[in-house]
């Protein structure tokens, strides 16, 4: 795609949260897609052990070679690892559960919190002509979630409409404020993004507006409504965009990827 505003480099994002089943990985597949659709270059880099985004992609496990895994910890080359998905413009970098002990692993490395930055840096990234990089953090704020941060220029919280929603989102805050102080003074909080919302029912009203008082601008307008066919998807190994690209899923996350796009566009 050809656009005078693309930066040099991709924009790392982190779509992060500590908390599980928050819409965390659905957000980052369905994101990747509707970015792609509209023309980006897109490359999800699955960090999360349990790999369902790598599986959300239709990638099998036996057919994960090399995996953020080797990346990580064996210095793996970007091009053994970096996989073609179904959806054009979509690449992957999946995951199995070997990364599940890459924290013991990278822990006497002395650049054990840079480890994913420099993977990300290496000059064969230029060959994709990447417009974004997505990272699927593990739902935990450990070594891996730090690496994400520190190798990213923002980060993107999903946050479930439910009630205690909003705790625990100041341990990630802090959680930020730390990677800053010490290891990226950029990153900055690309948004938070309101998931599985039911508009019909009072919780998820009241959650949004405490949402929105509490953190103002930095919550996205879009918001990802509860949606059977984005459920459904995972299981044919596909993005609510391509398994229903009308159902009210899709049109959340192409919603997203716009207004997320107009953000970053308007800031530079």
């Amino acid at each position: 795609m050809s656009d005078p505003t693309r930066p040099s480099q991709p924009r790392i994002i982190s779509v992060t949260n500590q908390k599980g089943g928050v819409g965390k990985t659905t957000t980052a597949i369905n994101l990747g897609a509707a970015l792609a659709e509209e023309g980006f270059n897109v490359l999800l880099v699955d960090l999360d052990p349990q790999g369902n985004a790598s599986t959300g992609l239709g990638i099998d496990p036996e057919d994960r070679g090399y995996t953020t895994y080797d990346l990580l910890v064996e210095d793996a080359d970007l091009s053994k690892v970096i996989r073609a998905t179904n959806i054009e413009g979509l690449l992957i970098a999946p995951a199995t559960t070997d990364l599940s002990s890459a924290d013991i692993e990278m822990v006497s490395n002395e650049r054990r919190s840079f480890l994913l930055y420099d993977a990300l840096r290496q000059p064969r990234i230029d060959d994709y002509d990447l417009d974004f990089i997505l990272i699927d953090c593990p739902p935990s704020l450990n070594l891996l979630t730090v690496n994400a941060m520190v190798a990213s220029d923002s980060v993107l919280i999903p946050l479930q409409s439910e009630f205690f929603a909003l705790e625990g989102l100041s341990q990630l805050m802090l959680t930020v404020r730390e990677v800053r102080q010490s290891a990226n003074p950029d990153l900055r909080i690309e948004g938070v993004v309101l998931t599985m919302y039911d508009g019909r029912n009072n919780l998820s009203q009241q959650v949004e507006l405490d949402a929105r008082e509490t953190l103002g601008d930095l919550v996205f307008k879009t918001i990802v409504p509860r949606n059977v066919r984005v459920s459904e998807a995972p299981s044919f190994a596909m993005p609510v965009i391509t398994y229903d690209p009308m159902s009210k899923g899709s049109y959340a996350y192409r919603a997203l990827a716009q207004e997320m796009v107009e953000k970053i566009q308007s800031a530079t």
